[in-house]
């Protein structure tokens, strides 16, 4: 299902001044392409998947799936946030077809889609388990088999492994890619993680700093499964790097002002700091 956002802005007052948090957006995204999303902190982009969601208005512009205006929430658009959000008094096969009952689906058919996608994350035999039982990861391990279980044709990732330890990510990334490859769906990834986003898309979108606008996209021309350390796959992690230091630095002199510079070592550091001088 293709996607378009077409010069999204978003702009809200703050007490006496307008701030501009997105200007001037413009993206396609294909149909079953898993397209990462990075930049630097405050560039929008939570701002820019929550309008794709429909979950908070544009100021101007518009979202457009298969050529139609979103004007909302839909089931076609699912979004999974950093922290899984999964609910305690609900063990893991009813937290999993919390969103179907309340889409109406009949009970004996909402209890066999939720076991299709827990055994889809290897989690079938935990499926009587509550939530406090599991590790992070197996929590967002939930909380990605409760997403497809609504079966939107659109998934949008907002730092979902985020919180998880390197190993346990690079489990759920390999689980995530077979899901993708299995299942066909369009899947928008936000990362702060440069190497996630290279080992995760078919292309990286880099954000400017605020307000961010799409300053480059690159193309991940490698083939799955990809090897961390293979020279290519380093090649592109310095590309989308290089796109990403210059925008990364503009967030940091602003935020930090005058009392802030930038050094030799490009080290943001206080200007009149004597750190390190007697080592």
């Amino acid at each position: 299902m293709k996607l378009v956002v077409n010069a999204v802005a978003k702009r809200f007052r703050q007490q006496d001044k307008i701030v501009e948090t997105l200007a001037q957006v413009h993206l396609e995204v294909k149909h079953g392409e898993f397209l990462c999303v990075v930049g630097p902190s405050g560039c929008g982009k939570s701002t820019l998947l929550n309008i794709i969601a429909g979950l908070e208005p544009m100021t101007s512009g518009e979202v457009l799936v298969q050529g139609q205006k979103i004007r909302g929430a839909g089931p076609d658009r699912l979004i999974m946030f950093q922290e899984s959000a999964l609910f305690p008094w609900l063990n893991v096969v009813e937290n999993v077809e919390f969103g179907l009952r309340t889409a109406g689906v009949p009970k004996m058919q909402r209890r066999e889609i939720a076991l299709q996608y827990l055994r889809m994350v290897h989690l079938i035999r935990f499926q009587n388990c509550r939530v406090h039982q599991l590790s992070g990861g197996m929590k967002q391990r939930v909380a990605l088999a409760r997403a497809l279980a609504l079966n939107s044709d659109i998934l949008l990732m907002d730092e979902p492994f985020a919180s998880l330890d390197s190993q346990t990510r690079r489990i759920l990334h390999d689980e995530l890619l077979d899901i993708w490859s299995g299942t066909g769906k369009t899947i928008i990834f936000v990362t702060h993680n440069v190497e996630e986003a290279v080992f995760l898309a078919d292309r990286v979108v880099v954000l400017s700093a605020h307000p961010g606008h799409v300053k480059k996209e690159l193309v991940i021309d490698l083939a799955r499964p990809r090897d961390l350390e293979q020279l290519n796959f380093r090649r592109l992690v310095t590309a989308v790097m290089r796109e990403l230091k210059d925008e990364v630095e503009k967030t940091a002199r602003e935020e930090l002002e005058s009392e802030w510079a930038s050094q030799k070592t490009r080290i943001l550091r206080p200007v009149n700091s004597r750190l390190g001088n007697h080592i």
